[in-house]
C-alpha cells in the first residue's frame, strides 16, 4: 500500500490508528511498572504523546503524518521490542 491509498482507505487509517492507540497504552504502562525495560525502547515519551493525540484530537490527525511514522518510525520500534522479547527470561 503506498501513501495514495492509504489516505483515501478511511477503515485502514482507523485500523492503523488504533494500533498505534494500542502500543502507545502499552508503553505508557510498561514505563510506569518496568521503566528500566521502557527505556531501552525509544523515543516512548513521543509513541505515548502520540497515543494520547490520537485518542483526545482525532479531529486533529493528519493520515500523512501517520503514514510516515508507519514507514520510519515503526521499524525501530519493532527492531527494539524484537531484541527484548529474543532475550532468555523477557
Amino acid at each position: 500500500m503506498d501513501i495514495k491509498a492509504y489516505v483515501a482507505n478511511e477503515m485502514v487509517q482507523a485500523a492503523v490508528e488504533r494500533k498505534f492507540e494500542v502500543i502507545g497504552e502499552a508503553l505508557n504502562q510498561l514505563a510506569k511498572l518496568a521503566a528500566p525495560k521502557a527505556s531501552r525502547i525509544p523515543d516512548v515519551p513521543q509513541i505515548v504523546a502520540f497515543r494520547n493525540q490520537l485518542i483526545h484530537g482525532y479531529a486533529m490527525v493528519n493520515p500523512g503524518t501517520v503514514w510516515n511514522i508507519v514507514q520510519n518510525a515503526l521499524p525501530g520500534l519493532l527492531a527494539a521490542v524484537q531484541i527484548m522479547l529474543n532475550e532468555p527470561g523477557h
